[in-house]
Order: structure tokens, then sequence, then C-alpha cells
């Protein structure tokens, strides 16, 4: 019998233990769908430049989504846009963080929005962050929010009060399973005062009443109004990857109340949410966490004006996801050395391959299989990156063990693969602009070999302090003079 496209056997994946947040341990994934994972993470409010919080969680799930898809995973990776609803101190008083903007910049709410969502992407481009398979907005899914506050409504866990919803806490006995907060011990009042309209001061907001002057408002069936920040994801994350999808994501600093507050929406509602929750840790400055108050807030555009943005991808990778990660000079120095020694590394390789001769390189392979199976390892408990980086420099050890002498095409081609598979398309650390491109190459081979017959003349004629005048200009610009018992060469 002829084996149809049916009975092919389900593909094998190898198992991943991730730490989920709900569970509060870590615990083998298992994918709703075989082979396709959904995953949900919460973006950025667009009313400013992005700023290092936000590369830590964007690298952080770029590498999981990357790791993901590198097993052969179908992914689809939603991260939503909030450009509404989200209010000064992340309270339902206050105003609208978008409005504020707006009226500092002297501009629409919406040209805000417009500004600040293309300067995060290019931000994130620049870190080689892969883009969202969807990127919904939330002033684009007003009738989503607005049905799904309906749906809470008439299961009697909402209530309409002077033209504003809240959600009813105290009627859902779920409330708190995220961060393992008792609502008789969330002290009342902590951020603001029982207001009139609301019956507990926990209540959170799903709907709010547009005050006059308000710009950003849409009719509901409770007046004009805007939602409340929490609502949009539960819609949003619902309506593209559906109930019980595998995979929320998003920072610590999230967990409650916002998570705490979709997953009450959501299920209250009927809609089996989120299956795993996965929350990446802070960043300190200098020992301190970043904040505004305490005059360490770093930009990514700023940043990116002292260093190239994979040193600090690099940086970010080098620390596990759950962990605090140190932003300090010092760090930066590191991050710096250690990155240029994988892509020396790995620009030797390619170089190389060019001219390569077949040769025995089984040892050299043998090592490499080797450093490959550390890295899936350590991805495959927790997505533990500083491990898997260590595989990378473990790698580029033997490697350029082997440079030191012959290495034969196999050989070269099996290091360079890794590279690219394991730094490259899993940790991200590799872009196609990483080494010259293939014009660019061959030109700087030819210009650096007639460099190399200068110097080389040079020294013949004793003319010693032109061939370390010649060797000297090259370090400048990051270029390396190697004298070895085959001649010189020179590697970046």
């Amino acid at each position: 019998m002829t084996q149809t496209q049916s009975d092919t056997p389900p593909r094998t994946f190898p198992d991943v233990f991730i730490h989920d947040t709900l569970q509060r341990r870590k615990v083998k994934f298992e994918a709703t769908s075989a082979g396709r994972i959904g995953m949900y993470l919460c973006g950025p409010t667009v009313y400013s430049d992005a700023h290092v919080g936000h590369a830590k969680k964007e690298v952080a799930f770029d590498v999981i989504r990357r790791y993901f898809l590198h097993l052969g995973y179908s992914v689809r990776y939603v991260s939503n846009i909030t450009d509404v609803g989200h209010l000064q101190n992340d309270s339902d008083d206050g105003e609208d963080k978008m409005l504020a903007r707006a009226r500092l910049e002297q501009l629409q709410p919406m040209e805000v929005a417009e500004k600040y969502f293309w300067s995060f992407m290019d931000d994130m481009g620049r870190l080689n962050v892969l883009r969202p398979s969807i990127q919904p907005r939330a002033t684009g899914h007003i009738g989503e929010q607005i049905a799904l506050i309906q749906e809470l409504i008439g299961r009697g866990h909402a209530y309409e009060s002077a033209g504003s919803v809240y959600f009813d806490v105290r009627s859902w006995p779920g409330y708190g399973v995220l961060s393992g907060r008792k609502l008789d011990d969330q002290e009342e009042g902590t951020r603001e005062e029982v207001r009139g309209d609301k019956r507990d001061a926990r209540d959170f907001a799903l709907w709010k009443l547009a005050e006059p002057g308000h710009i950003m408002r849409w009719d509901s069936p409770w007046g004009q109004g805007f939602p409340g920040w929490h609502i949009e994801c539960s819609a949003m994350s619902l309506k593209y990857l559906g109930e019980g999808f595998d995979i929320h994501g998003g920072g610590l600093d999230l967990e409650f109340p916002h998570h705490e507050a979709e997953i009450a929406q959501a299920e209250a509602a009927g809609h089996p949410f989120a299956r795993y929750w996965m929350h990446n840790n802070m960043l300190t400055i200098g020992g301190e966490k970043m904040s505004k108050s305490k005059g360490n807030f770093t930009t990514l555009s700023d940043l990116y004006k002292r260093l190239d943005p994979m040193v600090v991808r690099f940086l970010l990778v080098s620390s596990h996801y759950r962990s605090v990660t140190e932003f300090s000079d010092d760090a930066f120095v590191s991050a710096q050395n250690g990155y240029k020694r994988l892509t020396e590394a790995l620009n030797e390789v390619e170089r190389r391959l060019k001219d390569s001769q077949d040769g025995d390189d089984s040892a050299l392979i043998a090592k490499i299989e080797t450093h490959r199976a550390a890295f899936e390892k350590a991805m495959q408990d927790d997505f533990n990156t500083p491990e898997a980086v260590a595989a990378l420099f473990g790698l580029t050890r033997d490697v350029n063990a082997a440079l030191a002498g012959q290495v034969g095409k196999a050989g070269l081609e099996a290091a360079l693969s890794a590279y690219r598979e394991l730094g490259g398309e899993v940790l991200g650390l590799f872009t196609e602009g990483t080494a010259a491109g293939e014009d660019d190459g061959q030109m700087l081979d030819t210009l650096l070999e007639l460099v190399l017959q200068a110097r080389q003349n040079y020294r013949l004629n004793k003319q010693y302090a032109e061939s370390d005048a010649l060797r000297d200009r090259l370090s400048a610009v990051g270029l390396t003079i190697e004298d070895t018992k085959d001649g010189a060469r020179w590697k970046r």
C-alpha cells in the first residue's frame, strides 16, 4: 500500500521545559495543536521612545519564538500596540498617556501613536527582533472589546456605573490565581480612594466615560467613552489565537494587575485563556532599577549612539530572561569583547572557506557536534541563554584552535552552520550584514593581500618602522595582522 500524506507519522519534537508563572514551577511544554504554537506578548504603549526595558522583554521573547521555529514549530506570534486607554500611573483615574504626550508635543493622539510606533519598530529592527505575525492596535479593536464587556455584564461579572463599566472582582473567585494574591489580603485604596461609581476600590475599569474635552472617544452601549487598559489584551489575544492558546508573555511588572485582570476578564466571560504564562525579569543600571525618577532612564536611541545594537542584544541574551540584567559600563565592555570574539571567529571561518580544500576534519566536526548538543540542552531547559552562549564560546575556542592550523572544507562548513543556526537563527546575534558581503569581502581580501605584500617588502628591506606603522593603521580600524609559520595573515 502506498503511503499517503495522512499516513505519515506526526513529527516529534524534543521536550522543552519552561517556567510557568501560573504553576510557579518548571513544566514540560505541550502545544495545544501538534506542531503549532500560539504566543501573545504584551507590547508597548506608544507614547514615548522605547527604552532598555522594552529591549529586555522583546529580545527575551524573540529568542523563545526563534527557538520554537528552530525546532520546526509553526508559530503565530501576536504582540499588541496600546494606543488608547493606558492612563497615568496604570490606574483607572488620570489622563490617558497618549493624550498627555499629544498635548506636550502639540500633536493629535494618532500622530503620537504613529510617531512612536515606527520609532519602536526601528529600535527593535536594529536589535534584530523579528516582527510579530500579527500586531493589532487597541484602537482598531474597539468592537471586540465592547463585545467582551457585554459578555461580562451578561454573566454578572461587570456592572455599569455613571457611564463607565467595571469588573466586579468579588464576583470572580479566581481573581489572584496568577499573582497568588488573595483578594481579602489586597489593601484597599493602595492607589486610589474608593470612587463613588465603584462598588469596590479593587474593581477595575473595562470602559471609561469620556469626560468633556477628552479627544479619544467611541460610541458604546454606555455612552461615549474609551476602553480600559486591561480589556484590549484579552479581546485581541482571543481573536487572533483562540481559546486556550499556548503562551502569554510579558514583563514581570505586568503580572499584577494587568495579567491578572486579563485572565479574570477572559475566563469570567467563559473563554479558556492562556495555558502557560512566562515573565521576563527587570534590568538594573549601575545596580539600581531603571527609573525616570532616579535619573538612570536610558532610551534605546541614546544607547545606540555609543553601542552597536547587536552588542546590546548580546548583553541581553547573556543573561537569563528570568534573571535581572545589569546595564553598566563594565557590562558593556564585557559584552563588546565577547561579541567581538564570536564575530571574529565567524568572519575568519567565512574567509577561509572561500579557498578551502578537502581534509580530515572528523575531530573538529565531533567537537562542533558536542557544542551543538550543549546549546540545545541549554535552550530546552527554560531557554537558558547564558549556557547557550557558553556553548558558542566553547565552539569558538575549538574553532580558533583548528584555524591555527589547517582546516578542510567540511570542518569549516560545519563551523559556519553552527554559528549561523545557533548564534544567528536562534539567538539572533548574527545577521546577513555581520560579515562583509560577498563583493565587499572579495575586495577587502584583495586589498589586504596587497597590504600584506607591502608589509613583507618593508620587513625584507629592514624598514621596520614602516612595517609597524602599517600594522598599527590596520589595528586602528579593527584589523589584526598575525605572523604565523605559514606567513602573515589578517583577521578582524
